[in-house]
């Protein structure tokens, strides 16, 4: 029997298939993988946190700033109001992300963190009690297949190597033929070489066919063996992709502010406030409060009267009566109009303003009006002023905490006294600001 053979048959094809002997690794190792991405997801929301409270209070630093800067700018009125709203809404969204940086740690870490400490168990000798029942039960059922695969590429390798030497024998065998050296006797036994060659390889061929036939009846048991512990990884990893997709779920539920009722209000109360500004307004109040729309007091001929001194005029916060500092006489003094804004700008403005009127008014030489002024220097009780205050019209003293100025009159039934401040203005403030000294 001549059989023709390739070097190449004799090679083992090699394949990467789950069957193969020790390929079911890759599924044990992916239950290791599965608590390292557990370890992942734990540093991805961490981090996010972290990003979530440096937002947060970037949101609040940025507010303070400027919120500051605009309420003592020169901005004033319903467009100041609406300008101050976006900083309302910097804190409120900073609290917002605030929150979710809670949630994110509180509700989404812990699970993660609780979940992997409940499906994998660590080992004294190291690894996890899954990963060592995986691959237990994979080496118990891939064990009595992989004996007859064995066996069966030993006897496979053997029936090849018998078709190798057959074939030589058969080739020395014609090569003889054609030599005239070769004798009759050489010539038998090269042919005697063939035929115990063909036997040899026969044999081979025998086991070799039956060691796969004994391999092929193994097969389904050993692929069902198999299967049944491949599906409890499955089920296992089931377990895992199941938790990871709802815990991301979580963690897209906590980022979505959009679908917060609380963020979805921050902005329309922004959007209101905005647009509830009005430049008409603001122009009428501007007009009334700094331009055509004050009061005057338009110059009027009087008369000399050498016993008339020039006043202060003190006004009541609850009335418009005035009560004259010195000499009682009838003064029409309308109250300046009260401005709404907060702004430390305009405050200023009208302490400026009031402290340069009165000084024109001071240095007037009409009724030696100088007289009074000069006799009030060397009066009063010095004191010091315990809180900020911001005069909120044209009489009355802007002061800072600290400041020392003289107190001129004792408290009026209204709680203010008049004062003055070391560079000579004159004016009201509230007798609780201040402490004598």
């Amino acid at each position: 029997m001549s059989v023709n053979h390739d070097d190449s048959a004799f090679q083992e094809e090699t394949t990467d298939s789950f069957w193969e002997v020790g390929n079911y690794k890759r599924t044990v190792k992916r239950i290791d993988d599965g608590h390292r991405l557990c370890n992942d997801l734990l540093n991805c929301i961490q981090e996010r946190a972290k990003i979530e409270k440096s937002y947060a209070q970037q949101l609040v630093d940025w507010s303070k700033r400027w919120r500051q800067l605009v309420d003592k700018g020169p901005q004033y009125g319903t467009v100041e109001r609406a300008w101050l709203s976006v900083m309302t809404e910097a804190e409120k969204v900073s609290e917002l992300h605030q929150e979710v940086k809670n949630q994110l740690m509180s509700d989404d870490f812990e699970k993660v963190k609780n979940w992997q400490k409940d499906s994998y168990h660590k080992q004294m000798m190291g690894g996890f009690k899954e990963t060592k029942e995986a691959e237990e039960g994979f080496k118990k059922a891939q064990k009595p297949w992989a004996k007859k695969l064995k066996e069966m590429e030993a006897a496979k390798k053997s029936y090849h190597m018998a078709c190798k030497e057959e074939k030589l024998a058969v080739s020395r065998e014609a090569n003889g033929k054609g030599e005239s050296s070769v004798t009759a006797d050489q010539q038998k036994k090269l042919h005697e070489k063939v035929e115990k060659c063909k036997q040899d390889s026969q044999k081979a061929k025998e086991k070799y066919t039956k060691t796969l036939e004994e391999l092929n009846k193994c097969t389904p048991g050993y692929m069902e063996n198999m299967e049944q512990v491949f599906d409890q990884c499955q089920q296992f990893e089931e377990k895992r992709l199941s938790f990871i997709r709802e815990a991301l779920l979580d963690v897209k539920r906590h980022l979505n502010l959009t679908e917060n009722q609380s963020y979805a209000a921050v902005y329309r109360e922004l959007e209101h406030t905005i647009m509830s500004a009005s430049a008409h307004e603001d122009l009428k109040w501007f007009s009334n409060t700094y331009g055509p729309g004050m009061h005057m007091n338009w110059p009027q001929f009087e008369e000399y009267n050498p016993d008339l001194t020039h006043n202060i005029v003190k006004k009541s916060k609850k009335s418009s009566d005035v009560v004259m500092l010195t000499n009682v006489s009838t003064v029409n003094n309308h109250p300046s109009q009260h401005r709404d804004s907060g702004s430390s700008f305009d405050n200023n403005q009208a302490a400026d303003e009031w402290s340069e009127e009165y000084n024109a008014a001071s240095n007037a030489d009409t009724n030696g009006g100088m007289r009074s002024f000069d006799e009030d220097l060397g009066k009063g009780v010095r004191v010091r002023a315990l809180y900020d205050y911001n005069g909120q019209e044209q009489d009355e003293l802007t002061l800072r905490t600290g400041e020392e100025l003289t107190k001129l009159e004792d408290e009026d039934e209204q709680g203010w006294c008049k004062g003055r401040l070391d560079n000579g203005q004159l004016g009201l403030y509230p007798a609780n600001y201040v402490e004598e000294i």
